[in-house]
């Protein structure tokens, strides 16, 4: 069975590349969108079926397409030009300009500032004192996770790495204290500790540009749409509000909503202070990567004043990491989900501003004027809120999702009359990370929970509907008069 449907996941994405080829013969107006634009369009339906699936590696899939495009030399082609007169030059150099992006470089960078976390030990003693603080209680231990997840989220993109690298050892080490186990009553402590950290990794995600990688990705596919969008301190203002509640009210919601039959202990607190014993005093390396960490901080957020780009600093805090021996050259190369990132995101980046070159885009804006007929403009807006949240529902990739929706959102968000396309983003994008709690697959660090086995399927479904509703409900209410403020005064 299991090679039957590996076998099917591989077939499905060529059966759509094939098939939306196929239409272009019978639907087609070739003096709309060029023979060209139907092949790039259909090597792209295929890569995106191919990420929601993933029957190989996403990296390598984007790969595959980059490398059909530049065969073919459709994606560099401009709407009305015809491949053959692309040089093969022209076209790899197209295929390769993802590699020179500065979002992707961002995106890599932080994935080896999570090492620098990670090596220093810095991210396990800040968890740890925090449990040793607030772990008294089960609330305060809620609450313990979710700070400890906020502090590491400006700095670590990945919320796999953050939450199921750091939280996840040290919070899976709670539950046996009281033999709470997934066989053995859960409802304890052990489920109540699961659900705070996805749902609360869910939050912080969506609080910083940094905070999962699809942020800065999807930023990056609007700006090569040719909507202007905001830097790290505009996304962190927008987002503020909204997450500033939801940060505060989450782990008391989960303790209300889906109760810990234990709702304190000095065990834990006594725990985590034995654990910080064993790690001694702060080593110079903390000391140094807390140093770099504050650096970054500062000039991420006076990126303007300072004039120093976000990607040029990430990249300073790796040549101050390494020089420092926080980490080595060794562990530099040796990071394979760092480098697995760059080429996944850098031929994704390419192979979306490719809807652009071939017009498809434009394409695509001249039938989309009907589809929200009959409303408002304001209802229009909230409409594709909602439709753009519950689309997560059909993605277990953030990555994938930014990919499919991202440009096609933008594309009737233009129509929207009385609205900047730019507002109407910002309002879209921002939910992201805070969405994903919605389903058990949805971002990196749900399957990891989930795996955990503290939290039955039928149970996580539910709570991810009760909190998805909650959150989007807060989030609708807050954040449109808040942006309606704040966006003028970020694009002034």
């Amino acid at each position: 069975m299991k090679g039957k449907v590996s076998l099917a996941k591989l077939i499905a994405p060529i059966f759509t590349g094939l098939f939306v080829y196929a239409c272009s013969y019978i639907f087609a107006d070739y003096s709309v969108l060029s023979m060209n634009a139907w092949i790039f369009v259909s090597i792209f339906a295929a890569l995106v079926v191919g990420l929601i699936l993933e029957p190989m590696p996403p990296a390598f899939l984007g790969i595959i397409a980059i490398a059909l495009a530049v065969l073919f030399k459709v994606g560099p082609v401009k709407s009305g030009e015809v491949g053959a007169k692309i040089s093969a030059e022209a076209a790899i150099n197209w295929g390769l300009t993802g590699f020179s992006n500065s979002v992707v470089w961002l995106i890599f960078a932080s994935f080896m500032i999570g090492i620098g976390y990670q090596n220093s030990g810095l991210g396990k003693r800040i968890a740890l004192i925090l449990v040793n603080k607030l772990g008294k209680s089960t609330l305060g231990l809620g609450y313990a996770i979710a700070i400890a997840d906020l502090i590491l989220a400006p700095f670590i993109p990945s919320n796999a790495a953050r939450s199921g690298g750091t939280i996840y050892p040290i919070a899976m080490s709670i539950p046996t204290m009281y033999d709470s186990s997934p066989e053995k009553e859960p409802r304890k402590v052990g489920a109540y500790i699961a659900w705070v950290s996805l749902a609360t990794t869910c939050i912080s995600s969506s609080i910083f540009l940094t905070g999962q990688a699809p942020n800065p990705l999807a930023l990056e596919i609007l700006s090569k749409s040719g909507i202007a969008v905001v830097d790290w301190m505009g996304w962190f203002l927008c987002f503020l509000p909204v997450g500033i509640i939801l940060f505060l009210i989450t782990p008391l919601l989960t303790y209300y909503i889906y109760p810990p039959e234990v709702k304190g202990s000095s065990k834990i607190s006594a725990w985590a202070k034995e654990e910080l014993t064993k790690l001694g005093s702060i080593k110079p390396k903390e000391l140094l990567m807390l140093s770099i960490s504050v650096l970054a901080l500062i000039l991420w957020i006076g990126s303007k004043k300072f004039g120093v780009s976000a990607t040029t600093t990430a990249l300073i805090v790796i040549v101050l990491m390494i020089v420092t021996n926080i980490i080595t050259w060794n562990d530099f190369l040796a990071n394979k989900p760092a480098w697995n990132v760059l080429t996944w995101f850098a031929t994704l980046v390419t192979m979306a501003g490719g809807l652009k070159n071939v017009g498809f885009l434009d394409f695509l804006s001249k039938y989309t004027d009907s589809l929200l007929s009959g409303f408002s403009p304001t209802t229009a807006v909230f409409v594709l809120l909602l439709v753009f949240c519950l689309l997560r529902y059909f993605f277990a990739s953030g990555t994938a999702y930014v990919t499919a929706v991202v440009g096609v959102f933008a594309i009737i968000a233009g129509k929207i009359e009385g609205f900047d396309a730019s507002f109407i983003m910002m309002f879209l994008l921002a939910p992201m990370g805070m969405i994903s709690v919605l389903t058990p697959y949805g971002t990196g660090h749900s399957p990891i929970w989930f795996a955990s086995g503290y939290i039955k399927g039928s149970e996580f479904w539910k709570l991810g509907a009760i909190f998805g509703a909650i959150y989007l409900l807060i989030y609708t209410l807050i954040a449109y008069p808040w942006f309606k403020f704040i966006i003028p005064h970020i694009f002034s």
